[in-house]
């Protein structure tokens, strides 16, 4: 009996080694053991950071165009204002694409043949070649407002000519027209 007992002892023990050896491996082998999902969702959770992070810096990018672009946009209206263009929004569409932001910076305007120029004088050169853009200069003609006020110095104004007049609004009014009349041409009353 005493013989049987280290045997037994002997195959539990060599038993329990195996064992031991089993677990040590399984704890190394990511297979066998949990340490494998564990992997695949820290993988998961990274894969997931850095496309959010991709997303962050493509939207940073775009915003920073957008900053850019109305930059560039409140610059070239600044411009053909103080040039005395008086459709600005107008003007500002037939211009826009032909500015660029140069290397340095600065903007700059590209003609035809595709060189670069400042952008003022790409602008006042663009304004003079279309004239249509500028107000009117003489600000007369047919169906035009007089640009002198209708009331005189006599204060009789004119708008009151009327059929039916009393007989002193009536003298009021013809000599008003008529000091009108001697003014347009060139005497005084």
């Amino acid at each position: 009996m005493e013989n049987e007992t280290p045997n037994r002892e002997e195959l539990d023990l060599s038993r329990i080694i195996e064992e031991a050896i089993q677990k040590a491996y399984a704890q190394r082998d990511p297979e066998n053991s949990g340490l494998r999902s564990e992997l695949a969702q820290e993988r998961k959770k990274r894969e997931q950071m850095e496309k959010r992070l991709n997303e962050l810096v493509d939207e940073n990018r775009r915003s920073q165009q957008q900053a850019e672009q109305a930059e560039r946009f409140a610059a070239v209206k600044a411009e053909l204002q103080q040039l005395g263009v008086g459709k600005v929004e107008l003007a500002f569409r037939g211009v826009k694409d032909e500015v660029v932001r140069g290397e340095d910076g600065r903007l700059y305007g590209k003609g035809e043949d595709g060189t670069l120029s400042a952008l003022r004088e790409h602008l006042a050169a663009w304004v003079a070649a279309n004239p249509e853009f500028q107000p009117a200069r003489i600000a007369g003609g047919a169906g035009a407002a007089p640009s002198r006020p209708a009331s005189t110095a006599s204060g009789f104004p004119l708008e009151r000519i009327r059929p039916g007049m009393s007989p002193e609004e009536l003298e009021q009014a013809r000599s008003e027209i008529a000091r009108v009349a001697a003014q347009a041409l060139g005497q005084a009353l």
